[in-house]
């Protein structure tokens, strides 16, 4: 068969998952193949493993993954041909050193952060939990469990494993579930066990004699489908998802559960295992520019290598025709052998082009900037003692290129406090600000039922006076209201009341009331008792008309002590309103007062009653009863006779609920909009709280146009076809194709929102609509008429397949946005989101999240980002770096992104200019020694150049270099698009470099050739070793003078760091050149006392000035023409209009009009289907308390 999972048709797995309860022998005997002839046991058991090496892998596997990068292959490469003498020109340990201590270096990283992996392993998998073993439960660890197992799961506790529910200390065997680490939903879910389990197994005697047998389909990542059957004792039944408790999930509000293990963590069996994705080894996009980068270069240096050889084979020929005296030198080798064997020296000589100390000052680098991320102590959290943590060294420089975060919602932006701000009550607004002062001071005045655990919550002084008083009739009902138009459940503990909510908007609606004097006490199946400013009234419950999300709101039926029936009802705005019996100044004042609500971006919910006479109800509930048994369309029916009780109704007021942001987060998500980053939030929650939080975030703003399936093709049902009407809209919009009759759907979308033209646009998209969009390709099949000449005219080509073609569609149309938003998604389709915008968008990707399921879609961005120091750690152990708030976000992209950006690009074209500037000179000289492999410089020179004499000046650029400061950088977040767009090191930099780079060793070389062509100065200095010193020193000072001349930040070590450059060329000329290490080792020190020779003469010491002024002159004249000229770099462009520009205040405006309602609906309410059936069947009710007045 078939089953919809998030509106997406899915062929059901086999049904070939067996589970025999209390039975592990039984599962030890299957087993499955996984590669070639390997098998293992199909059955695993809890232990999961998220690290990737062990003893046996980690040397294998570490070096392929590190082979994987083209510089470490192309070393080995010139090792091995290091290792023939016939072709060395340096010994064959010079390389082979430098590469062992950056594999051992990249290694040891790799180890550290997998050894991580094995201790957050190791504390999961060592958490308490009861299994039973033979007739008792037993405490024992997480990785003990294995299918088929019974565990026993205790209030707040974490669900190990995906189970099966066989009973629970609740009526009727229901068992509450937390869920937001899994969907991001902060409502409580109901599940409940079958009735079969539920009366069969009471004890640990009856539950170790259970030997049902569960059939249901092979493990999957559908986190919201489940179907199977238990047989047991000869009967069959059918279990679906409400029979499942997901691992992950946190029991609440349960004293006691029990479950039988259906799928276990080590092999990725589990649902939310399955939604996790495997760790990608993260490449940043320099990573990949640097292999490309090498390989281009290895490919010039062997056609330049070629080209020398094929000289020095002519060169050959014609020297031994002209010098026949000389033949006997020449008589074992030709001219081709001998153009043959200097291709490979050649290859040896300029390999150095592609310098390894490059990489391991890099390593060093990234390792440092990651401590400086550590420690700022603008990204600690001092109320949890939590620092930002840098958990990945290799990805700084990408920090600076974020073009897309993708955010979770539920513990990432918002704190999952819900609290109860404001009220409008018969057209009178109540909330200030002053009354957590006036708590603070009569607190223990204002009669609470029990002190000490009340939560304060209500908004206004007045408002609690006034309910005091007891003369406003209309007050009286809104509180009445609060305290019973509600699913949530009370226990009694005698000194306090407890309230356990499935909703969090719920519970802060009783505890309002409750605040106010309208205590909710108890309920049973038919009755809920109040107490109204002291007095005990108890309510006959006559009905419960449940919330649905089409429905939007919820009612109660009641009648009074004094017999009055009344219709006590609440919901959102947009449906309550068009219910109303007359609209008069009141409901005008309460719709402002909601308008004022909705730009605070305060939760809303409109409440409304009605008096129903007693024959109205008997004629209504005896039609409701018939609907209630219904075989076919019972829930048409019932929705119909809903429709008709709420009607006529008067509007009592409305109330705003704050679901409490994470600090600075509307400041923090403002800046990253001006820095060029689009934030999408990715979550399980319902639409209109994604989108209540999406304005109060100001992620969306009232002037933007927001593209909804259903406000874009209204005439349509949400369908297939509906979605290909937006994508239809979008490709008409943008390329001006609409047809001549073909395409109402783009005339309707500017009919719509004529104003919205030329504004900000968002989307605003679901779950089913990814689902429809992204994997089944329906809209383009349907529509393929239209679609495909487009989509094949803007580049796509037509071999493609369809699929793929309706995602580059969709993700065309959602990046063209200023804000996305998806709701209701699964932890899967949160990477798939991340994967599209990658794949079609190259765009540099960032996901921030604090759940596990959050972990698959961290990643898959290039930028994972974990929030910890909340109750799951599954997102930080999987992250890149961990925040403990979202608005450290702007700091560590806007200062430490921007600031590693920088220092790496400039660090890597300095590295490049210097080599290119010091070592090519060795080209040009074998223009003037026969093209033979003969090296210019002395080999310590060579050795040492990259090592000591150059790199520090460009280490401290790595390190410290900054354009501006911090303060500076969070104030012109513009500065950051400089790094979006690969500004400061790409190919066209790369080649400028290169140019440069050969303009200063062609200058150096050849001004002191010329300066030597016979001899030079008073002491005849004219030799081979005093000219390649010349040269050397030449070629160091130039390169010195130009790091220097283009350092924007200087500190001391920067000083240091220049003058030790100087000291170490100095000292160590003078040890290896020294006459008696040349006594000792001539074969090694080949150059005694050669630069005391050339550099203590006046004449040698003006060329090498006369050299470095040359070189020094282009880069002098670039500066002073901008300075003079005023021509600005990118950056100082984007510096200079953003102090033009100031940042523009957010100003609170009148809302876009939506459809016929004039105001933006801020109704947001989190809660689940289904709780008032449970209350009315009395299945989550224990027996009656009592309550004395």
């Amino acid at each position: 068969g078939s089953h919809r999972t998030g509106g997406c048709p899915l062929a059901f797995a086999a049904f070939t998952w067996e589970v025999k309860a209390n039975d592990r022998a039984y599962h030890r005997q299957f087993r499955k193949k996984f590669a070639f002839c390997l098998s293992k046991r199909k059955y695993s058991g809890n232990a999961i493993r998220t690290a990737k090496y062990n003893l046996l892998t980690f040397l294998p596997l570490n070096l392929y993954e590190q082979f994987h990068r083209m510089a470490n292959v192309y070393f080995v490469f010139v090792i091995l041909l290091q290792t023939f003498p016939e072709i060395s020109t340096l010994p064959w340990y010079t390389l082979l050193l430098p590469l062992s201590c950056l594999l051992i270096i990249r290694g040891l990283r790799d180890l550290i952060d997998d050894i991580g992996r094995h201790q957050s392993d190791r504390s999961i998998n060592s958490r308490p939990c009861e299994i039973l073993a033979g007739r008792s439960f037993r405490w024992q660890k997480w990785r003990d469990i294995c299918v088929g197992d019974i565990v026993r799961l205790r209030k707040d506790s974490v669900v190990p494993a995906d189970l099966l529910l066989l009973c629970s200390s609740e009526p009727s065997s229901l068992c509450y579930v937390e869920t937001a680490d899994i969907d991001g939903e902060t409502n409580l879910k109901f599940r409940q066990a079958l009735l079969v389990t539920h009366q069969e197994l009471g004890s640990e005697e009856s539950m170790a004699a259970f030997d049902g047998r569960v059939t249901c389909e092979e493990p999957n990542s559908r986190m919201h489908s489940f179907t199977g059957t238990l047989r047991w004792r000869g009967r069959t039944h059918a279990l679906d998802s409400d029979r499942i408790l997901l691992r992950g999930c946190r029991v609440r509000n349960t004293a006691l559960c029990h479950g039988l293990v259906l799928y276990a963590g080590e092999w990725f069996d589990s649902k939310i295992m399955r939604n996790c994705g495997k760790i990608k080894r993260k490449k940043t996009k320099l990573d990949h520019m640097m292999d490309r980068l090498v390989i281009g270069m290895f490919l010039v240096l062997l056609v330049t290598s070629l080209g020398l050889a094929v000289a020095s084979g002519f060169w050959a020929r014609t020297f031994q025709e002209k010098h026949g005296y000389l033949a006997a030198l020449y008589k074992h080798t030709t001219p081709a052998q001998q153009a043959f064997l200097n291709f490979w020296g050649f290859t040896i000589l300029l390999s150095i082009i592609i310098p390894m100390s490059m990489y391991i000052t890099f390593e060093f680098i990234y390792l440092v900037n990651s401590c400086f991320i550590n420690w700022d102590l603008e990204m600690y959290y001092g109320a949890k003692d939590i620092p930002a943590e840098a958990r990945s060294t290799s990805l700084n420089d990408q920090l600076g290129q974020i073009e897309y975060i993708f955010s979770d919602k539920t513990g990432t932006l918002t704190q999952n406090i819900m609290s109860f701000k404001k009220c409008c009550v018969n057209g009178t607004v109540y909330g200030n600000r002053d009354w957590d002062k006036f708590v603070g001071a009569q607190g223990s005045g204002l009669g609470w039922e029990h002190p000490g655990e009340q939560k304060l919550g209500v908004c206004d002084v007045t408002l609690l006076e006034a309910a005091q008083r007891d003369k406003d009739p209309v007050l009286r009902e809104f509180l009445r209201l609060l305290a019973l138009c509600h699913t949530v459940m009370v226990e009694d503990r005698g000194d306090q009341l407890v309230y356990q909510a499935a909703s969090p908007d719920e519970e802060a609606l009783v505890w309002a009331a409750r605040n106010l004097g309208y205590v909710f006490l108890a309920r049973t199946q038919d009755t809920i008792t109040i107490r109204e400013l002291g007095r005990t009234r108890t309510y006959e419950v006559l009905a419960m008309l449940d919330f649905n999300s089409d429905r939007k709101r919820m009612s109660v039926l009641v009648r009074d002590p004094q017999g009055t029936i009344r219709l006590y009802t609440k919901g959102a705005d947009t449906v309550i309103l068009d219910r109303l019996r007359r609209r008069g100044p009141n409901e005008t004042l309460t719709e402002r007062a909601l308008d004022r609500f909705a730009e605070e971006t305060l939760r809303t919910l409109c409440v409304a009653s009605r008096e129903v006479s007693e024959a109205e109800f008997r004629a209504w509930s005896r039609r409701h009863g018939e609907a209630a048994v219904l075989l076919q369309d019972r829930a048409r029916e019932l929705d119909r006779l809903y429709e008709e009780m709420e009607q006529d109704l008067q509007l009592l007021g409305a109330t705003a609920i704050e679901d409490k942001l994470q600090d600075g987060v509307p400041e923090t998500i403002q800046l990253l909009k001006l820095g060029n980053i689009k934030v999408w939030v990715l979550t399980g929650d319902k639409q209109e709280t994604a989108m209540n939080i999406g304005y109060a975030c100001r992620l969306l703003t009232d002037d933007m146009e927001i593209l909804e399936e259903k406000e874009v093709s209204p005439a349509f049902p949400v369908s297939s076809s509906s979605h290909s009407e937006i994508l239809q809209a979008y490709w008409e919009s943008n390329n001006n194709l609409s047809g001549s009759g073909d395409a109402p759907c783009g005339r309707r979308l500017s009919q719509q929102r004529p104003e919205a033209a030329c504004h900000q646009r968002a989307i605003i998209i679901s779950g089913d609509f990814l689902d429809k969009i992204l994997h089944t390709g329906e809209v383009l099949k349907q529509k393929k008429g239209w679609l495909w000449p487009w989509l094949c005219c803007d580049g796509a080509e037509a071999s493609q397949d369809q699929g793929g073609l309706v995602q580059k569609a969709f993700v065309d149309l959602a990046t063209s946005c200023q804000a996305v938003i998806c709701c209701r998604v699964t932890p899967k389709q949160k990477a798939l989101m991340v994967q599209l915008v990658k794949k079609h968008k190259k765009a540099v990707t960032l996901a921030i999240g604090d759940g596990a399921n959050d972990v698959n879609m961290i990643k898959t961005a290039d930028i994972g980002v974990g929030i910890s120091g909340l109750e799951g750690l599954h997102a930080v152990q999987c992250s890149d770096y961990a925040l403990a708030q979202f608005s450290f976000l702007r700091r560590l992209l806007l200062v430490h992104g921007r600031w590693n950006y920088l220092r790496i690009c400039k660090f890597l074209r300095y590295f490049f200019y210097k080599t290119f500037a010091g070592l090519l000179a060795q080209v040009w000289f074998a223009f003037h020694s026969g093209f033979t492999a003969q090296p210019l410089y002395e080999g310590w020179f060579l050795a040492l150049y990259n090592i000591f004499y150059t790199a520090y000046p460009v280490l401290s650029v790595g390190l410290l270099e900054q354009d501006v400061s911090a303060k500076k950088s969070l104030e012109f977040p513009e500065l950051y698009v400089v790094g979006q767009q690969d500004e400061l090191f790409n190919y066209r930099v790369f080649g400028v470099t290169l140019l440069h780079g050969v303009g200063t060793s062609l200058i150096s070389f050849y001004i002191v050739l010329w300066a030597f062509e016979d001899h030079v100065g008073t002491k005849a200095v004219g030799d081979y070793e005093s000219f390649s010193v010349t040269v050397a020193l030449s070629a160091l000072l130039s390169v010195l003078v130009e790091i220097v001349l283009d350092t924007k930040y200087w500190t001391v070590l920067s000083f240091l760091m220049v003058t030790a450059s100087l000291l170490l060329f100095c000292l160590f000329s003078f040890l290896t050149q020294s006459v008696d290490a040349f006594r000792i080792a001539p074969a090694i020190f080949r150059f005694p006392d050669a630069s005391w020779n050339a550099l203590t003469d006046p004449y040698v010491l003006l060329v090498v000035l006369l050299s470095l002024v040359v070189n020094t002159l282009p880069s002098l004249t670039v500066h002073a023409f901008r300075a003079i000229r005023g021509t600005a770099t990118t950056q100082q462009k984007i510096h200079l209009k953003a102090k033009r520009d100031p940042e523009p205040s957010v100003e609170l405006r009148s809302h876009v009009p939506r459809r016929s309602f004039r105001r933006r609906s801020s109704y947001a309410f989190s809660h689940q289907e289904g709780y008032a059936g449970l209350i009315t069947r009395g299945d989550s009710l224990r027996a009656r308390a009592t309550h004395g007045t």
